[in-house]
C-alpha cells in the first residue's frame, strides 16, 4: 500500500513529527498514525489538504513506486 508509507515520507522530508501534522491539520495525532499504519484513509477533501500541508499532491499520496 503506497498511501501509508509516502505520508510518513513526506511528513519526514518536511521535518515535522505526527503531533506536528496532526496540530497542522486539526486532527488528532492518532488519526495521522491511523494513515501512516493503513488503518484508516481520509476523504478527499481532507487528502487535499494533506497533500498541501506536506508540499505535494494527492497524486504523489497515493503513487505506487514502480517494481523493478
Amino acid at each position: 500500500m503506497a498511501f501509508p508509507e509516502n505520508v510518513r515520507k513526506y511528513r519526514e522530508i518536511n521535518e515535522m513529527s505526527q503531533s506536528d501534522l496532526a496540530i497542522a491539520m486539526d486532527l488528532s495525532q492518532s488519526t495521522i498514525a491511523r494513515y501512516e499504519t493503513g488503518m484508516k484513509l481520509p476523504n478527499i477533501i481532507t487528502g487535499a489538504k494533506l497533500a498541501k500541508i506536506l508540499g505535494t499532491t494527492v497524486e504523489k499520496l497515493v503513487e505506487q513506486e514502480e517494481q523493478k
